[in-house]
């Protein structure tokens, strides 16, 4: 299907054919009402304390960098053909050309953003010159500052700052004699005859140019992004590294919200955005368009083909060629966070678009101090400052692996990571240590048959740091005082890590009271809809509740054509198998997608508790220890797997370090499309004249099991799209030594 194309292939009774945006038609083509321009207005109002919006001397300062930069591009590309010997006509018109791509290029960077931007050039222009004769001819440069190159990442960059501004810069070389400056990038034919680093190069500023092709009004979409982003990042789900959702990632579902409501505003749209994603049945795929094959032979996202691909749980798929899914890195745990930000997001629009609230409440951070009553504290320490940066940025890289392991644990529900790091508290750490803090959120399953449990969490916490220790020494990063430590907390221990000011109690609003006796939002439960009993450490033994609230919605404020959202007639089949009826309920976000990873528990040796920090279980990783005996045991077969997704087994904690989680592998190959369609909106009261449809995503047969994607390294995805390359094991063994976590859960 062609996108902005317009639907069916005849006009009944002399109408026009409707134009539509997207794979599927609107759900409406209502146009806006006098309300919804004044909310959009109070959207934007609502908006400018936090800083979203530039000032025009910014923009400004902004395009007089690019404009220099790319005058220094041609300037060096024409300096290149000279030493290559190119004629004097030739020379002249060999061009050279920035492009942005990102947030600036969407339209919607903030205050201070950086900018990402592409060096495109013609075929006698080779990488090598980018990272050396380009490189220097910046480095001479008054305006540049903190010039750095990091040529073997996975995608090659020259990060700087020019007057200021941060920009990182790529380089793409095409196959061409010149680079015009009306190049168009979003031709797929451009990508004919490059190298995968080109390729890679390109894809940001061809799936952004894809994006702002794709959507009807650009304006309502910008502002409606700027909307979402600053939401997700106040309720802590904005980080493609940790599991959640990236700025792309964001900017296609607001974009496909746009689709389905063409004519909406902004104030509309956010509203809708919610009312969409809250009731998407993942694993459906998000699509802008229908993916189309440019016979250029380059591996795409296409659960029919590559099994790898049925395994992911939240797809939304890059709208330009060669296709690939955003979201590799979700795992069950972030899924379920961000399908109850989703609910709880349309729960607040219907109060504000009932004048029940102001926009401020959209954008209140959640206290995520106060959610849980047990933490893992993840320590990453280094002796210099320097060190430090580069450290952080290896651990925060890995904390999804330790997300992954933590989840599969029989008794763990839910584990939730913070997005931000906080400092570590002075008197927590020595004079010359530098420390950074990430807080992981764990929700225990409820209690029924037994009256304690004890669950040890060691191997969870060892396997992350062993991971994170090889990478840093297949990298000869790992240098003395580099070490991670995982303690575990309960929540009236934060305050030995924390602020105060972090860790109160929020005070319930007059509005929120009024909720609570109806029946309202304020009621307090874990996000799996299970309460977690009172439980006690081994070493603590204190109980204490913590649970999670969760908001009941008020009436919604829906329109006729959002009635109808339900399951389809007939179902779209998206490599389906075949569920008994008892399984073709919606899922329950309790009952994670693992990977089932069977095996016997070490024997775990306490050993004394170093004297920090003062309270909880604590996992020291310390450079310079010996090894400590693995046991091994076997792993369950593929065909071990149940039929259902909410059925997947978790593995009882703490097996044998030497278990390898295997992937579920199916060697079917699907031959129809359906992979790729979504189901049909729902009717619209005229505005669209197909019956029967409904919203695309909800579907009422269940798909095949799913696993979490902390698997073994060697299932990869057949791109090599992925934010980190394996490692190998390093011929050294390494040296750390292992404490252990134990806790007592009561029923």
């Amino acid at each position: 299907m062609k996108e902005m194309s317009t639907t069916g292939d005849s006009t009944l009774g002399g109408q026009q054919p409707r134009k539509h945006y997207g794979i599927t038609s609107s759900i409406s083509l209502a146009l806006p009402r006098e309300i919804d321009h004044i909310y959009s207005q109070k959207l934007t109002e609502a908006m400018k304390p936090f800083g979203v919006f530039e000032g025009e001397d910014e923009l400004n300062h902004r395009l007089a960098v690019l404009g220099k930069l790319n005058s220094f591009v041609k300037e060096w590309i024409s300096e290149i053909s000279e030493t290559k010997n190119l004629p004097p006509s030739a020379v002249a018109n060999v061009g050279g050309k920035i492009f942005t791509f990102g947030s600036y290029r969407l339209g919607v960077h903030t205050k201070g953003a950086d900018i990402d931007a592409l060096c495109v050039a013609p075929r006698h222009v080779e990488r090598t010159d980018f990272f050396s004769s380009f490189f220097e001819k910046l480095k001479r440069h008054d305006e540049i500052k903190d010039l750095r190159a990091v040529e073997d990442a996975f995608v090659p960059v020259i990060k700087f700052k020019f007057d200021g501004i941060e920009i990182d810069l790529l380089f793409a070389r095409l196959a061409l004699q010149s680079i015009p400056d009306n190049l168009d990038l979003r031709g797929d034919s451009l990508l004919r005859n490059l190298d995968i680093r080109c390729i890679r190069s390109l894809n940001g500023c061809r799936v952004t140019d894809e994006i702002l092709y794709l959507v009807p009004n650009k304006e309502n979409f910008r502002l409606t992004l700027r909307a979402i982003k600053l939401w997700a990042k106040r309720r802590g789900i904005y980080s493609n590294m940790l599991g959640f959702l990236g700025g792309v990632s964001w900017a296609m579902l607001v974009a496909r919200t746009c689709q389905l409501y063409p004519n909406a505003v902004a104030a509309t749209l956010v509203h809708k955005f919610f009312l969409v994603f809250s009731k998407w049945e993942w694993p459906y795929p998000v699509l802008l368009k229908q993916p189309e094959d440019s016979n250029l032979n380059l591996p795409v996202w296409d659960p029919r083909v590559n099994p790898s691909d049925r395994y992911h749980l939240m797809p939304i798929i890059t709208p330009a060629y060669p296709q690939q899914n955003s979201t590799y890195n979700v795992s069950t745990s972030t899924r379920t966070i961000m399908s109850e930000e989703f609910k709880n997001g349309l729960t607040v629009t219907d109060e504000i678009l009932l004048g029940k609230a102001d926009w401020s409440k959209l954008f209140e951070p959640p206290n995520f101090f106060q959610k849980y009553k047990h933490y893992i504290v993840l320590t990453a320490s280094a002796s210099t400052e320097e060190n430090h940066l580069e450290w952080i940025g290896l651990v925060e890289s890995k904390i999804r692996v330790l997300v992954g392991n933590l989840e599969r644990n029989e008794y763990i529900t839910l584990a939730h990571v913070n997005p931000q790091s906080f400092p570590g508290l002075i008197e927590n750490r020595n004079e010359n240590e530098f420390v950074s803090m990430w807080f992981i959120g764990i929700s225990f399953k409820k209690l029924d048959n037994s009256d304690c449990v004890n669950i040890d969490l060691t191997y969870d916490i060892q396997s992350f740091t062993d991971t994170v220790y090889r990478q840093a020494s297949n990298i000869n990063m790992l240098k003395d005082g580099m070490t991670i430590e995982a303690t575990h907390v309960k929540k009236k221990q934060l305050h030995h890590y924390l602020p105060p000011e972090l860790l109160q109690r929020k005070k319930k609003s007059l509005g929120d009271i009024n909720r609570s006796s109806n029946g309202g939002g304020s009621k307090r439960c874990s996000l799996d809809s299970s309460q977690l009993d009172s439980s006690r450490d081994t070493d603590i033994g204190t109980p204490f509740s913590s649970p999670t609230p969760v908001s009941q919605p008020c009436q919604p404020v829906s329109t006729p054509e959002d009635s109808s959202i339900s399951p389809p007639s007939h179902p779209v089949l998206v490599f389906m198998d075949s569920p008994p009826a008892s399984e073709l309920s919606p899922p329950k976000p309790e009952q994670g997608m693992s990977i089932p990873v069977i095996g016997s528990k070490p024997i775990a040796t306490p050993v004394a508790k170093p004297p920090t920090p003062p309270a909880g279980n604590t996992i020291p990783t310390v450079v310079g220890r010996s090894v400590i005996p693995r046991i091994t045991s076997s792993s369950p077969s593929p065909t071990d797997l149940p039929n259902s997704v909410n059925g997947a087994p978790k593995r009882p904690h703490s097996p044998s370090l030497e278990d390898s989680p295997k992937r579920h592998k199916d060697t079917e190959v699907f031959s129809d499309d359906s992979a790729f369609k979504e189901p049909n909106p729902p009717t619209t009261n005229g505005l669209d004249g197909d019956d029967g449809q409904t919203v695309e995503g909800f579907a009422a047969t269940k798909p095949m099991p799913i696993p979490t994607i902390d698997t073994s390294r060697s299932q990869r995805l057949p791109s090599k799209e992925l934010p980190d390359a394996s490692s190998p094991i390093p011929t050294s063994n390494l040296r750390v030594i292992k404490n252990s976590i134990r806790l007592t859960l009561n029923r």
